[in-house]
């Protein structure tokens, strides 16, 4: 079979299978010229290459630089992790807990709007708190089966009506569950911004935070003996 019969596949596979063939034909690559990627002129083969190479250059900066900046986006959200974990250890009590988590969400986070529901436990001193309101069985069971975080744009059996009159406004929900040796409350956050909390959003450093709080918390809590007390 001639060159002339050969098809462009079958000439791309044979240049492939002879990796020498313009070495010993080095005028016949000198001699071709091929489109300029970004223009109508003809280059050389070696111009093109180079031109290939330099774009390849450039996509791999691109990449580093956008590695680069999630690689010190995530280790200043970890260093914000760890200084909310220092003052949740040392909180002397649950309502400082609670009242150190909402803060700094908001400051240091933020994130506009936060709340905690707890269920199945009580505070050790004996006082309750918003945070122990009547959470439907519903909600329960729905946290009680997820095993990481849930973000999204939507609320999770009417649990942004916690937010009173922000809850018309809010577009983006986070849900953490609280666990120690059981689920035993909920941690949510909220915003007017549709893509603070999106579905295929990352949720480690969330899950972190939650089992800080929930470790934190569960100190100042004792199990109920009847779980569904205070429904």
């Amino acid at each position: 079979m001639s060159a002339s019969e050969m098809t462009i596949d079958e000439i791309a596979e044979f240049l492939k299978k002879n990796p020498d063939f313009f070495e010993h034909h080095a005028d016949v690559l000198l001699a071709l010229n091929v489109t300029h990627p970004h223009g109508g002129r003809t280059v050389s083969i070696p111009e093109r290459q180079l031109i290939a190479t330099r774009e390849k250059v450039r996509l791999l900066e691109n990449k580093l630089t956008e590695l680069i900046q999630f690689g010190e986006e995530n280790d200043a959200l970890s260093e914000k992790i760890h200084a909310l974990t220092l003052k949740l250890i040392g909180a002397a009590s649950l309502d400082q807990a609670i009242d150190v988590l909402y803060l700094d969400l908001l400051d240091r986070f933020q994130v506009p709007h936060v709340a905690v529901r707890f269920w199945g436990v009580v505070p050790t001193g004996g006082t309750s708190t918003p945070e122990f309101q009547n959470s439907p069985a519903e909600l329960r069971q729905f946290v009680d089966a997820m095993t990481q975080p849930y973000c999204g744009a939507h609320p999770v059996y009417e649990t942004h009506l916690w937010f009173g009159e922000h809850a018309p406004h809010l577009k983006s929900y986070a849900l953490v569950p609280l666990k120690n040796e059981k689920t035993f409350g909920l941690l949510l956050m909220a915003s007017e911004n549709a893509e603070r909390f999106y579905a295929d959003m990352g949720t480690m450093f969330l899950s972190r935070i939650g089992q800080v709080f929930a470790h934190c918390a569960a100190r100042n809590l004792v199990l109920m003996a009847d779980p569904t007390a205070n429904e």
